[in-house]
């Protein structure tokens, strides 16, 4: 039976996985349990070696230079520890992969337009990565410094389960559990590796199932069905295509979820089911703590790196109103900043402050009394 051939996202690294990440991601594993079984002291730096490895396999000399040259700019950049400058250095990198004449030269490196996108969404991913290194730097005392070296950088930027597609885990977070020493158990590894492969398996089947039955995301390319359909079909629609997102993102961020356990590190929790919630706010509060989807992949980025120190909800209305929108303005920009995006972002923060405000009303001793 053939599938719906509209979800990009899907198809593209389902194929990436069957060719080649997944069979990496088995040599990451590989390289994990036997450097924790044996030389535990020096996983990150064997993990380090790998993952430059993989990197250079995958996109080729050309692209290892590029992801290595963005680290570099960004540890060279944090030296100067002023917060604002790591932003702008940021920015800047981030706005070079959408430069035309920059486009053109990275595509001719490459035999397919697949390869080309493999090598943009690493580089975007990479951004948050570097960027969230050089904050920490900057936030940190000259007495913890120690811990945010150059080679510390590279353990963490090639990383190689989270190098593709995420899910962030920030550097302080990576650094300290990276560091720890526990006990190797090879049974109780295989168990979590075993009960892991089951989960993402059955994942795996709901998500193709649905790709092959429901063609949700053909029905939405086409006009003609959507202008016909009521209003509840549309709903029933929207909230479909709403799940198939989540259960997608369970095998997406499940396999590289489950490799940090394999791995000792304690991984970002999966998604909540979206049809469980009915707060507008409550919603991006567990995307942003627990799930970090490409298209949700930096909430948890942006809730600890722009929302929180821009004052959040513990500042004043103004300075409320302010962060959440810088916060959806960086969402909107990092995605690719096109005009759609910019009304996503836009409608999101409105939102998210219409619910907020509301509550705030409702808190008035005055307006409970009428109520």
């Amino acid at each position: 039976m053939p599938q719906d051939p509209m979800d990009f996202e899907w198809s593209y690294w389902i194929e990436w996985g069957r060719e080649r990440i997944l069979w990496l991601l088995a040599g990451h594993l590989l390289v994990s349990q036997v450097s924790r079984l044996l030389v535990e002291k020096y996983k990150p730096w064997c993990l380090m070696v790998y993952g430059m490895a993989a990197c250079w396999l995958l996109l080729g000399v050309k692209g290892f230079a590029v992801i290595l040259l963005h680290a570099a700019i960004s540890f060279a950049v944090a030296q100067f520890q002023l917060s604002l400058l790591t932003w702008l250095c940021s920015l800047i990198l981030l706005s070079t992969l959408r430069i035309p004449a920059v486009e053109e030269t990275k595509r001719k490196w490459y035999d397919t337009e697949n390869e080309y996108y493999l090598l943009l969404f690493t580089v975007s991913v990479r951004c948050l990565f570097c960027t969230s290194f050089s904050l920490e730097y900057c936030w940190h005392t000259p007495t913890q410094k120690s811990s945010h070296s150059f080679p510390w950088m590279l353990a963490y930027v090639f990383y190689y389960p989270t190098f593709h597609n995420g899910p962030l885990v920030n550097f302080d977070e990576f650094s300290k559990q990276m560091r720890r020493q526990e006990a190797f158990s090879v049974k109780t590894n295989l168990s979590i590796l075993i009960v892991g492969i089951i989960r993402i398996f059955f994942w795996w089947c709901l998500a193709e199932l649905m790709i092959h039955l429901m063609y949700i995301h053909a029905l939405y390319s086409s006009a003609l069905p959507l202008e016909s359909a009521s209003y509840w079909a549309l709903g029933g629609l929207a909230l479909a295509q709403v799940l198939f997102f989540y259960v997608k993102y369970l095998v997406l961020y499940g396999v590289p979820a489950l490799l940090l356990r394999m791995d000792g590190l304690q991984p970002p929790a999966l998604p909540c089911c979206v049809s469980l919630m009915h707060s507008f706010t409550k919603m991006w509060r567990l995307v942003i703590v627990a799930f970090q989807a490409v298209s949700m992949l930096i909430c948890r980025f942006t809730y600890r790196y722009i929302y929180v120190p821009m004052g959040g909800s513990q500042s004043s209305l103004l300075g409320t109103l302010l962060s959440t929108a810088l916060t959806f303005a960086f969402v909107s920009y990092w995605h690719g900043g096109q005009s759609y995006l910019w009304y996503w972002g836009a409608l999101n923060w409105l939102g998210v402050i219409v619910e907020n405000g509301t509550k705030r009303i409702l808190s008035i001793s005055l307006i409970q009394d009428l109520i």
